[in-house]
């Protein structure tokens, strides 16, 4: 499902290369996953009525680099199938992780649709980005905080 939801979401932004080489990659999506667990990382599954998961979801601790943030949790992942946007069921998931709590969010620089997500849920670019290495080299990530008072 987090790859196709990565084809519908960021196939503006890579090439079908892109999506066949992390296709060929399950298994060290599989140890992504198991170290996010281990990491006190924690995941949602949302489903369908026949069974198709739908949408995720999870949250992580933050990391060294992000505690200039004052936060205490990431939201790590949250991918919905297309078919499913603007139903709520992002938002859903989001609270599920987060509840009302202050959380930092990474969003691809340029993607217009998550930042007016993420923006419509209290979260605001704080100024820090980075660019990205490895199969996503040549773009950059921006850190939007959710705060509140």
């Amino acid at each position: 499902m987090k790859l196709l939801a990565w084809r519908q979401a960021y196939s503006g932004f890579r090439d079908e290369e892109f999506f066949a080489y992390h296709e060929a990659q399950l298994e060290q999506q599989l140890a992504w996953w198991e170290r996010g667990l281990a990491g006190g990382a924690q995941f949602w599954i949302a489903e369908s009525g026949d069974g198709k998961i739908i949408g995720l979801a999870g949250g992580t601790p933050t990391i060294e680099e992000d505690q200039d943030t004052g936060v205490d949790i990431e939201l790590g992942v949250l991918y919905v199938l297309e078919e499913y946007y603007g139903c709520g069921l992002g938002a859903h998931l989001m609270d599920t992780v987060l509840g009302k709590r202050e959380a930092l969010v990474w969003v691809l620089a340029g993607n217009q649709r998550a930042v007016a997500f993420y923006s419509k849920h209290g979260f605001a670019p704080d100024g820090t980005s980075e660019e990205l290495v490895g199969s996503w080299a040549g773009l950059r990530e921006v850190r939007m905080v959710r705060r509140h008072g």
